[in-house]
């Protein structure tokens, strides 16, 4: 049995926030820093209703950014009243913010209220000067001035243009990180899920005691909550989170800062248990939210929890069906193991933390060199990598890179031939050499001067966790 001790919740990826009144360029900014389209833009002032989060990398420093709806000194309507209090949530999160203005528009009242509130708080605040498209908007620039914000980084979103002297200011101001060195911290595991399906229940029941409020109520965990654990001779950390609704499902004020909480948890954890409701497994929600795990790199367990309730009416849960199940809806994600709990009678915990520590290791093993480089010319040969009229990606070699996520460098010749089907290929030849259950492998391909990654943004703080290599047979 786990033995518990109480602990506070330690985010380490430092979160910015983009503010500013509406249609000022928040989100075509936010798309321009993340390198891809992500948010709504439109010029219709307004439209971005909800906080958008990604995770980026500069200077192999991880970042949170959170675009914000259009922030309205003195709201009148209700919708903006919500605006208001959405971004009032990801300012209490946040380490750093970019405050966006408009030079073509210049100061208005609006950008000198916000400033006024902004230089209320203890946060760092990096002024971004959008739509700067030439000499004429530079020169409107100078009365940026006025906001006594210090001196505005000249942006232009739709162009991409002052991005990386954004991103300068930005990382400058953050603090030092304050990763620990791999071999001195603790694998965190961060339960994740909808509301209402049972995450502090096992929460409790792994850590022993009523470490979070339980409730028929969805919603009722509003913060992040964390307990050190013992079990069978190992220690983690376990991390209790808010449940994560749709997004136009979440109710302005603290709810919003709650799930904003639970999404640095999942960036900050090693492993995510993702429990489902058997009663309802696999919803779309609990897709989205493998989703978020996936992207993140993050070793993952699902828990279907409930499993009381359905032998209740009279039915069988057995863990087969239920793998089968589960994993049909989670087509993307074949590689988890899926666990059926009880978490109010106890049942199925000791199994759940034995696979999560299991998925741990396995994230952070490393394979023999020479073992890799077999079975991947092994794979090649038994299947060709593709073609692309008379050009063929040819691979010359592979590495492992790094551990927590296992990430592996193919050297090739061309990186921009290599198609997701043979990736898959790729993935499916190491897994079946290697295991790495419950992970989700970073795949690069890189040739010369060109870097092709497979499956998301590269992760500077998961990426800098390299202790020195331990071999696996």
């Amino acid at each position: 049995m786990a033995t518990a001790a109480r602990t506070r919740t330690r985010l380490t990826t430092p979160l910015v926030a983009i503010v500013g009144r509406p249609n000022v360029g928040k989100s075509s900014l936010f798309n321009a820093m993340v390198g891809r389209r992500e948010a709504i833009t439109s010029d219709i002032a307004g439209t971005t209703r909800d906080r958008v989060t990604d995770a980026v990398e500069y200077r192999e420093r991880r970042l949170l950014l959170v675009d914000t709806g259009g922030l309205v000194p003195e709201p009148d309507e209700e919708m903006e009243a919500q605006v208001a209090s959405q971004v009032g949530a990801a300012l209490a999160e946040a380490d750093a913010v970019v405050f966006v203005v408009d030079v073509v528009a210049g100061a208005t009242h609006a950008d000198r209220a916000i400033a006024q509130r902004l230089r209320e708080t203890s946060i760092p605040v990096i002024l971004a000067a959008n739509k700067v498209d030439g000499q004429r908007q530079e020169a409107f620039a100078l009365e940026m001035h006025e906001l006594a914000m210090g001196p505005p980084i000249l942006v232009s979103a739709i162009h991409r243009t002052g991005i990386d002297d954004l991103f300068e200011r930005v990382v400058d101001t953050l603090p030092p990180s304050s990763d620990e060195a791999q071999t001195g911290r603790l694998p965190r595991f961060a339960i994740v899920g909808r509301p209402n399906v049972g995450k502090s229940s096992i929460a409790n029941a792994i850590l022993g005691e009523e470490r979070a409020i339980v409730s028929a109520v969805p919603g009722t965990t509003r913060d992040a909550v964390d307990g050190e654990l013992r079990f069978e001779g190992r220690e983690a950390v376990i991390v209790d989170t808010a449940g994560l609704r749709k997004r136009g499902a979440v109710a302005p004020g603290i709810e919003r800062y709650s799930v904003l909480r639970a999404i640095r948890a999942i960036d900050d954890c090693d492993v995510a248990i993702l429990v489902l409701d058997a009663t309802e497994p696999a919803t779309a929600q609990d897709l989205h939210i493998a989703g978020q795990v996936m992207e993140a790199f993050k070793g993952v367990v699902v828990a279907v929890n409930k499993a009381d309730l359905l032998e209740g009416e009279g039915e069988e849960v057995d863990p087969r069906s239920a793998r089968r199940t589960v994993l049909s809806r989670l087509h993307f994600m074949e590689y988890a193991p899926v666990v059926v709990t009880s978490a109010t009678q106890g049942r199925g915990i000791d199994h759940l933390l034995r696979t999560a520590f299991a998925v741990y290791e396995e994230r952070m093993a490393w394979t023999p060199p020479s073992r890799l480089m077999r079975v991947v010319m092994d794979a090649v040969g038994r299947h060709l990598p593709p073609k692309q009229g008379r050009r063929a990606l040819k691979i010359y070699r592979v590495k492992q890179e790094a551990v927590g996520p296992p990430t592996f460098v193919f050297y090739c010749n061309n990186p921009s031939l290599m198609h997701f089907s043979y990736e898959r290929y790729l993935e499916n030849a190491l897994r079946d050499a290697f295991g790495f259950e419950g992970n989700h492998l970073r795949l690069e391909f890189r040739g010369k001067g060109k870097l092709h990654v497979i499956g998301g943004h590269r992760t500077g703080r998961d990426a800098a966790r390299n202790p020195p290599p331990q071999k696996r047979g």
